[in-house]
């Protein structure tokens, strides 16, 4: 059976649109085999902005988790180091927000749902059982900032993200640090074995 010129012509254009599409797709992800496994590698524009995004995210979620320390925990250490790490956080956010709208990248409102069930849970928590609870749910989030910010500075040469980075990295060290102090202070008093 013959197609007719008008049925060819439309089937040979969808074709080749086809075939743009997914030429153009492969160019902005590729798989790369690294360590024998594959990567999706991405584009430096979508590197920025996942950036962006993830470290506006961990910054909102540690910043809530300090002020409900400082709010509810007994122990001094835990809400002095809350103090600090929320004023650090928020200057950050700043940083981040400014960047991003230089780079016209739009950081959208933040799925919270995870954050909040992990504050309600905080919230819920009584006493001794709540510093322990909350200084490591601080530590989890300051880990995950600073993994973010290794991997984006290894696979981004973006000047403005890698000045956030070298300014902001050694803080969360540096917190990172004073928390895990005072989650051994609060194990080693309370003997709690977590």
């Amino acid at each position: 059976m013959c197609l007719s010129k008008p049925s060819f012509l439309k089937t040979a254009f969808f074709i080749v649109i086809v075939t743009i599409t997914i030429s153009s797709c492969n160019e902005n992800e590729n798989l790369k085999k690294v360590d024998n496994k594959y990567v999706l590698t991405k584009n430096p524009e979508e590197i920025e902005t996942y950036f962006f995004t993830a470290t506006a995210e961990i910054t909102k979620s540690i910043i809530s988790k300090t002020q409900l320390a400082q709010d509810k925990s007994l122990n001094n250490a835990i809400k002095s180091v809350s103090i600090k790490i929320e004023n650090s956080q928020n200057l950050l956010l700043q940083d981040i927000s400014k960047t991003a709208v230089e780079k016209l990248i739009i950081i959208n409102e933040i799925n919270t749902t995870v954050a909040n069930k992990d504050l309600y849970e905080l919230a819920a928590k009584k006493e001794m059982d709540f510093d322990y609870a909350c200084i490591n749910s601080i530590i989890k989030s300051l880990s995950g900032m600073i993994k973010l910010f290794e991997s984006i500075a290894r696979e981004t040469s973006d000047v403005a993200v890698l000045k956030l980075i070298t300014h902001y990295l050694p803080k969360q060290y540096e917190f990172l640090r004073e928390t895990e102090k005072i989650r051994k202070e609060i194990n080693s008093k309370s003997n709690h074995n977590y």
